[in-house]
């Protein structure tokens, strides 16, 4: 054992890749071979790349690189030596396929869908990494003795957790093959114990490797051994008190209790604390690394970050520190409203470091929205940013439509995911236009409530081509039938139910192709889900052995947010944004950590599902908190950039935000951070518009010789109450469009009862006995939403038979039905009056009773004396001028006949504005002259005249919102 071992820090202040790389040359560039000869390990691919950066920074020209290998390379024998000794390491079982294995296990020890045990066992797999990580024994679990303080869901989990490990060896030893983390184990093990025994010629430099894994830290002490063997770790702690180090953990079990003190593991300093108590060193061993750099921050950062991080037992003494040990020059804050304003001003901040000439700025952030928002920003600025993070399958046009085929055939192409799946952007590449025109007529077709499922379901609903919808039915019709097509193997293999994974993956992938040609697999996100389905049907026939349609696409977004697209290099280069495990050793003149809010940094610990804490603390696996500790290592590096700004959202999109814990230290420890007011000024500014002119009320004025001359008897109260409205639906032509896969509406529930009663009038003659079982049949109907079928049946099934008893009570006194849903059309007032009434009967004396049904209440009898609502006197006006064919008479009533609750408790009353029992009734005679004096005022002014069509004229009875947003309706209303 050598005299000393070789360890050293790099403290946070300073730029770990350029220092490393600035004492490497120092030390070993004199001579290039010598430089070239030597091995630097780090923690991942990243940071190759950022000591490769450094390293071109630092020597101003040629220079040949020591050998740089990731410490978790899978292959990392061969990349460390160029001749692998020892016998071979059995290759590891492929990840997608020891996930399927895990899940077939799971689903055969506890029944749950597919997509349930897919998931889950992915947290099993990270469980059981962790034990091979941390070299556990699965064995250990049956020593420990809780069974008592585990509740019935952790007995449950840990039961199975049980059965499962003990199947999964004989699996592995089925496919002989061993655990990724076992191979990386025992590849560790074999450097380490090569290195041992034969020292390389060339230098060895562990930089940056935190991870505390105990073969980690057995490489690691061999390195820091070897002659020429540096272990140079960032951010190690040197100068805090050893009462304050102590505190940290880990703890030993007491020796009268055998319980543990609480390991501080949300600190910064606990995983470097525990690698260097499995290296068995302490931390006075270690020196400073003797670099420096340009891009370094003042050394009383180092100071400021090791007092803001203590324990909380000691923040106490913060007010006692010297103003040196608190100072955070150079460190901004912005907190904003919203995270759309954190993003434009993290991304005006980018903007701004592009003014300086090789000034270079990176955002960190673990919150994946928030980059995607900033990197939309800069490119209005034409500037492409590096995300190095990726962004999830899931949210890429590949991996959506993937999802989107599976989520339409799973829900019987159903509209909207139907629609989502037809207008893609990657369906159709070759045929874009003439695709989308058809898609979109779809789309107007198949407004309103949900058709019959499945592609028959809508097959039968374009054929139904009757009413205003029939043109757009025929042209959707056309289209439709070659779209069908190319749905119809996918639909076919849904159909059957529970299949196996493979069958359906294949149906899938052959549908993708058909639609999205070879377009849909270009790209690197185009790559990633070839990858992905070859992958899953390759090692489908290990996992689960059947799979619901439903699961299939819950399955896939579980797998595909796993799978982080990133994207070539090709961005700018003097901006980047960065991940947390991507900004380990990175550094910037400016660095930017957004989305300092507790929940995104740090983030909500991810619970165990498989085991419990107290189970984990017996095992020492790594508590629930490390996680927190890694987020406050991670934000401790990045505060060491020379210039620092750290920005949070005061409210998300749900809710308000609380300040990270870290950002809450920070202000406590300095005082008061700076806030970048410039920027903030900046913020205000981009989208100021100088000068706030809302839109006047609209009142447009046409031609009078370009006014509709033509009205129906509905359209009257809204040419009152709402001139507008009524101008731009006759006159722009502006229709609203119902929502697909609507809810039933009071409309359409209306329009089905009429549809109803119509049918029992013409086909059943009134028979009272035939309208129930008309009714029921409407509601059996597959085309009826299932929600009036649940809700609405009972009430409306007790207002057809009141309807029937008291057509049938009317008959016998005399009264007649006449005629059901009849248009009828006359001139009057100069204009085209039209109608259709609902019903008309005729009384035993020979007058006509205009009767309308109502689903909801009928108008009050207020709106009548405030000339509206007239709509059945007009009716009555059209059958005394013989506007219906084969109607005559006077009309003596008026009568609505509501299906809602009346007032003994039961469904269904009939109300008149006529009725003498009312208050201020109007008498039937003058019911149809009231309503021809409103009607003739009303075409004399807007229609025959050249009155404006003002907006909103008499609100209280224009409560429908079509055409609230053309007429800007929020920036005019209320300010007259």
């Amino acid at each position: 054992m050598p005299s000393r071992l070789h360890l050293y820090t790099i403290p946070p202040h300073r730029a770990f890749a350029d220092a490393l790389a600035n004492g490497l040359i120092k030390r070993f560039g004199g001579d290039p071979m010598r430089l070239a000869r030597g091995t630097v390990l780090l923690p991942n691919n990243r940071a190759k790349r950022a000591i490769q950066d450094a390293f071109v920074r630092a020597s101003g020209g040629g220079l040949l690189l020591p050998r740089l290998v990731a410490v978790g390379d899978p292959e990392l024998d061969e990349a460390v030596f160029d001749t692998p000794g020892g016998e071979a390491v059995p290759p590891a079982v492929d990840p997608l396929q020891r996930r399927l294995i895990l899940a077939r296990l799971i689903q055969e020890s506890r029944a749950m869908d597919a997509a349930e045990a897919v998931r889950l066992a992915g947290e099993l797999a990270t469980t059981l990494d962790q034990l091979l990580v941390e070299e556990v024994a699965p064995a250990r679990l049956r020593e420990i003795e809780l069974s008592a303080e585990l509740s019935a869901h952790w007995e449950r989990s840990l039961a199975l957790f049980e059965v499962v490990l003990a199947r999964w060896p004989r699996e592995l030893a089925r496919l002989g093959r061993i655990d990724l983390a076992e191979r990386r184990r025992m590849l560790l093990d074999r450097v380490t114990a090569r290195w041992r025994g034969a020292p390389p010629d060339g230098f060895v430099c562990a930089a940056g490797v935190t991870t505390a894994a105990p073969a980690i830290a057995r490489l690691l002490r061999v390195v820091a051994e070897l002659p020429h063997g540096m272990v140079v770790l960032p951010g190690l702690a040197t100068g805090i008190s050893e009462a304050e180090w102590d505190l940290l953990g880990p703890h030993m079990p007491d020796p009268v209790t055998g319980r543990r003190r609480r390991n501080l593991e949300s600190h910064p300093q606990f995983h470097l604390k525990l690698l260097l108590e499995r290296m068995g060193v302490h931390r006075s061993e270690f020196d400073p690394w003797r670099a420096a750099s340009e891009h370094d921050a003042p050394p009383a950062r180092s100071k400021a970050i090791a007092s803001a991080m203590a324990p909380p037992e000691l923040t106490h003494g913060w007010t006692a520190l010297p103003a040196a040990e608190r100072r955070l020059d150079g460190v901004r804050v912005l907190d904003v409203a919203t995270p759309a304003e954190e993003a434009q001003a993290i991304a005006l901040a980018l903007r701004e470091t592009l003014e300086t000439p090789e000034r270079t700025a990176a955002l960190v952030t673990p919150d994946r929205a928030l980059a995607r928002r900033v990197a939309a920003h800069c490119a209005r600025w034409g500037i492409a940013l590096d995300n190095s993070a990726g962004q999830p399958l899931s949210l890429l046009p590949p991996g959506t439509l993937l999802l989107a085929l599976a989520e339409a055939a799973a829900q019987g192409f159903a509209p909207l995911p139907l629609l989502a799946l037809l207008k893609h952007p990657l369906v159709m590449p070759d045929a874009r236009p003439e695709w989308l025109e058809g898609a979109r007529a779809l789309d107007r077709a198949l407004r309103g409530p949900r058709p019959a499922p499945g592609l028959d379901g809508i097959d039968r609903h374009l054929a139904e081509q009757h009413g205003r919808d029939a043109p757009v039915r025929r042209a959707a019709q056309r289209w439709w039938s070659g779209a069908r097509d190319l749905l119809a193997p996918l639909a076919e293999a849904f159909a059957g139910g529970a299949q196996p994974l493979p069958a359906m993956l294949s149906a899938l992938r052959e549908a993708a192709q058909v639609l999205g040609g070879d377009t849909l697999w270009g790209r690197a996100e185009g790559r990633a889900a070839a990858d992905l389905l070859d992958g899953l049907e390759r090692e489908a026939g290990e996992g689960p052995r059947t799979i619901d349609p439903d699961a299939l696409a819950p399955l896939l977004r579980t797998l595909m947010r796993e799978v982080a697209v990133r994207p070539p290099q090709g961005g700018h280069p003097r901006l980047s944004i960065l991940g947390l495990i991507e900004a380990r050793l990175q550094t910037a003149d400016l660095m930017i950590l957004g989305g300092l809010n507790e929940g995104v940094w740090p983030g909500l610990p991810a619970p165990d599902p498989w085991l419990a804490p107290r189970i984990r603390a017996e095992l020492g696996l790594p508590g629930l908190e490390r996680r927190i500790g890694l987020s406050a290592h991670d934000l401790a590096g990045a505060l060491g950039a020379p210039q620092v700004l750290l920005t949070r959202a005061r409210r998300d999109a749900s809710a308000p935000t609380i300040a990270s814990r870290f950002w809450l230290r920070l202000e406590a420890l300095s005082g008061g951070l700076t806030r970048a007011a410039e920027l903030d000024a900046w913020l205000r500014a981009i989208d100021d518009p100088g000068e706030h002119l809302p839109a006047a009320r609209p009142a447009p004025e046409p031609l009078v010789g370009d006014r509709p001359k033509a009205i129906s008897v509905t359209e009257v109260d809204r040419l009152k109450a709402d001139p507008y409205a009524f101008y731009a639906r006759r006159m722009l032509r502006l229709m609203p469009l119902d929502p697909v896969d609507a809810d039933p509406s009071a409309a359409w529930r209306g329009t089905a009862v009429h549809a109803v009663l119509q049918r029992w009038f013409e086909q059943d003659g009134c028979s009272p006995d035939k309208l129930h079982d008309r009714a029921v049949a409407m509601l059996r109907d597959e085309r009826t939403h299932p929600m009036m079928r649940a809700l609405w049946q009972p009430r409306l099934m007790e207002a057809i038979d009141w309807i029937a008893a008291e057509i049938a009570g009317g008959n016998a006194a005399g009264r007649q039905v006449l005629a059901v849903e009849r248009r009828g059309v006359i001139d009057f007032a100069g204009v085209e009056l039209s109608g259709t009434f609902d019903r008309i009967d005729r009384l035993g004396e020979g007058g006509l009773v205009v009767v309308d049904y109502k689903t909801g209440k009928p108008p009050s009898l207020a709106a009548v004396r405030e000339g509206f609502s007239l709509q059945l006197g007009l009716l009555g006006l059209i059958a005394e001028r013989g506007g219906y064919d084969g109607i005559s008479g006077r009309a003596r009533g008026f009568e609505y006949w509501s299906l809602s609750r009346n007032r003994f408790g039961g469904f269904g009353y009939v109300e008149s504005p006529c009725d003498p029992k009312r208050r201020d009734y109007l008498p039937a005679d003058d019911f149809i002259d009231t309503a021809v004096a409103q009607f003739e005022e009303a075409v004399r002014t807007w229609l025959t005249g050249d009155a404006p069509f003002t907006a909103k004229l008499h609100p209280d009875y224009a409560p429908y919102a079509e055409y609230d947003q053309l007429m800007r309706r929020d920036e005019w209303y209320g300010r007259e």
